[in-house]
């Protein structure tokens, strides 16, 4: 009868003084940008939660603690659920079409030769316009006195911004025209780490292009798709500067999104650091809510 060793434990490498010397370098090179981080983000997000939890009016500062206050007024706003409702419809319709649109864009880039860099400049060249000098460039255009469809929309009885429905899709656009880009060239990378005879042996087997999508395509690019839905859904809950600037949260506030809400009740209006932090910190924690849920439906499918 022979009986088997069992395996041997892994021993831990001896601390050499070479070892702890690169130990210490590794920690003096991570030092500028952990006191950085520190600094413009722990210090800011305690700041934060004191607040939040103080009666801290903008012009006279911290007057003592009141929680839970700040966060019963945050939630009671009247504009509140309005807001959430909002930022949730725009968050999904923003995050469906620059999804698949992104990904259109990527499968045609990715198989033509002939406009190939052309096309990839074309798509790409809005990325590098900042958001608020988009949502600029886009307030002219759809403005009714000076913009290059004043005449048009004079004679259809038409404006952009002028109703929710089309303050929202004009939004949109916006946003779509800005980001297509950027989410195209995420896609297309994932398309080209996908290998070639993959597909070549789907095809032998005779499959069409529309199974080769399917099953091997989006199966293939899960951990892209991962990244960009969250850094969509993300950017889309944290919306601002385009509403700001395109809408003022009008017609009849019904497009004030849950950021926008956020200055509203800090700079205008009640003028309330404390509530605003708290409604800050109810959106940072829907945020780590949100992102811990596709974080681990794509890992439950990838497995």
């Amino acid at each position: 009868m022979t009986t088997t060793a069992p395996p041997a434990r892994a021993t831990r490498p001896r601390s050499t003084p070479q070892r702890r010397r690169q130990a210490r370098q590794g920690w003096l090179y991570a030092l500028p940008t952990t006191l950085f981080v520190a600094l413009l983000f722990f210090a800011p997000l305690l700041l934060v939660f004191q607040m939040s939890a103080s009666d801290w009016p903008l012009l006279s500062g911290n007057q003592g603690l009141n929680f839970p206050e700040n966060y019963t007024d945050a939630v009671t706003n009247r504009f509140f659920m309005d807001s959430v409702w909002f930022t949730l419809l725009y968050t999904v319709l923003t995050t469906v079409i620059l999804l698949a649109l992104s990904l259109g864009l990527a499968m045609l880039v990715q198989e033509s030769s002939r406009w190939k860099g052309f096309l990839r400049t074309s798509f790409l060249v809005p990325s590098a316009l900042g958001l608020a000098s988009a949502s600029l460039l886009f307030y002219v255009l759809y403005s009714p006195f000076a913009g290059p469809f004043a005449d048009l929309m004079q004679a259809w009885g038409f404006t952009f911004l002028g109703t929710p429905e089309g303050a929202l899709w004009s939004t949109i656009f916006l946003i779509v025209w800005r980001f297509a880009g950027f989410y195209m060239l995420l896609m297309l990378v994932g398309l080209q780490g996908i290998s070639e005879d993959v597909y070549e042996a789907a095809r032998i087997d005779g499959a069409s292009r529309f199974q080769i999508f399917r099953s091997i395509t989006l199966p293939l690019l899960r951990p892209t798709l991962a990244l960009t839905t969250v850094l969509c859904v993300t950017g889309s809950l944290l919306a601002f500067e385009q509403f700001y600037i395109l809408t003022k949260g009008g017609p009849d506030n019904s497009t004030i999104t849950v950021v926008q809400l956020i200055y509203n009740i800090a700079f205008q209006g009640q003028n309330d650091l404390g509530v605003a932090a708290a409604l800050s910190v109810i959106v940072l924690a829907a945020l780590v809510v949100v992102n811990i849920v596709q974080i681990r439906a794509f890992a439950r499918k990838e497995d």
